[in-house]
């Protein structure tokens, strides 16, 4: 590595508009102040060491140099010798150095150079563009050096604003389905009570009430009802990511018997045709795969008005996923819905017009999401639908 990155001593990053540090070293002051003639104002700031010791107590105290240009023969620590001390320290050993010399120095010198693990070595009299272009190109190598270090550091803390949010959200979540679990499950007794003496209520006055009044108590009564289905759709809802059993094979063609043994009385009233092609045996969980197959096919039957049902199950398979279909030819759904039809309690029919409350297809989205796939539907209105979800071959 060639650039120095910033070290622990530097708390804030530099603007990479202000000047760079540059530790110019040599033993003559004649020659240092030639060389900061040369460079001329190019935005470095620099700082002037007489010796290898001098130098280095400077580095001590501040590492953030974007190159060291250094004279290779000097009294007591010459410049390999101090190349060598800067090489041995972690936070300075991978600021560039640039060797000098007045003297046309053999091969095996210049090779020593290198070894101490200097980025170039050149000799005196120095030609002005070249050696600006060299320091040009390490301090801008350095200031991009910088940049990329702030952005790092920007991204660092925007991740870790993310993660605490993320956890924050996931906190909430896991409240919230408890609270839905929680408040749903103790809701039931004494919603259940109430109903039961209404509906005593009704038979014990049934034939002493005006026909106002028993409009009024079988409104009651089927608000009653509502809540009921409502409060057991929240329950199904809550308890897909509660569960921690492990996914079991299961054989997709004994999951839609069951589907089809529990709407039996549904499919003989309607009269639907439900064919099923050959279907994969996948790791699911069993009770959530029924769940998911049974609100789907109920939901086709459900919206089919004209003639009888008819309803096609298949699936494609794939190295990844397994990605299953459940068409229809009932009334279809308008395409700027299809993604607000799975959504809790989103309705697209007034309530009575079909029963239900808007909680079946969001209960499947979290059950294939569970299983880690997608569903998602295409239909158009009059033209039926194919409902499509994927499950995580792995």
């Amino acid at each position: 590595m060639l650039i120095n990155p910033l070290t622990e001593s530097s708390k804030e990053f530099m603007n990479v508009d202000q000047n760079v540090n540059i530790l110019l070293v040599d033993d003559k002051s004649e020659d240092l102040l030639a060389l900061e003639l040369v460079l001329g104002k190019q935005n470095y700031n620099f700082v002037k060491a007489t010796s290898g010791r001098e130098a280095l107590r400077i580095l001590l105290k501040e590492q953030n140099f974007a190159l060291i240009l250094m004279d290779v023969h000097m009294p007591l620590l010459d410049g390999f010798e101090t190349a060598k001390m800067i090489r041995e320290s972690e936070k300075l050993r991978n600021i560039p150095i640039i060797f000098l010399t007045a003297s046309n120095d053999k091969p095996a010198n210049i090779f020593e150079g290198y070894k101490t693990g200097a980025v170039d070595y050149m000799i005196k009299p120095l030609v002005p563009d070249v050696i600006n272009a060299k320091v040009s190109v390490f301090t801008e190598l350095y200031r991009k050096t910088v940049e990329l270090e702030k952005q790092k550091a920007d991204l660092l803390e925007l991740y870790k604003e993310l993660e605490k949010s993320t956890n924050e959200i996931t906190r909430s979540n896991k409240e919230l389905e408890k609270f839905a679990y929680v408040a749903s499950h103790d809701m039931q007794e004494p919603l259940r009570t109430i109903i039961s003496y209404l509906q005593l209520l009704q038979e014990k006055f049934d034939k002493n009430l005006d026909k106002e009044t028993e409009q009024y108590m079988d409104y009651v009564v089927n608000a009653g009802f509502r809540m009921r289905d409502l409060i057991t759709g929240l329950l199904e809802y809550s308890r897909i990511n509660r569960g921690n059993e492990e996914l079991q094979e299961e054989d997709f063609n004994f999951i839609l018997q069951e589907v089809q043994d529990n709407l039996a009385t549904s499919i003989t009233e309607s009269k639907a045709v439900i064919n099923i092609e050959k279907l994969p045996i996948c790791k699911s969980n069993h009770f959530q795969m029924v769940q998911l197959f049974q609100n789907l096919i109920s939901n086709a039957i459900k919206f089919t008005t004209n003639g009888g049902p008819v309803i096609k199950v298949s699936c494609s398979i794939d190295k990844s996923f397994h990605q299953f279909s459940v068409q229809d030819n009932g009334m279809g759904i308008d395409p700027k819905f299809k993604e607000k039809i799975f959504e809790i309690f989103q309705r697209l029919h007034p309530i009575g017009e079909y029963p239900g409350m808007g909680i079946g297809l969001a209960i499947c989205k979290k059950i294939v999401e569970r299983h880690g796939g997608k569903i998602w539907v295409e239909s158009s209105s009059g033209k039926g639908s194919t409902f499509f979800f994927t499950i995580s071959a792995n």
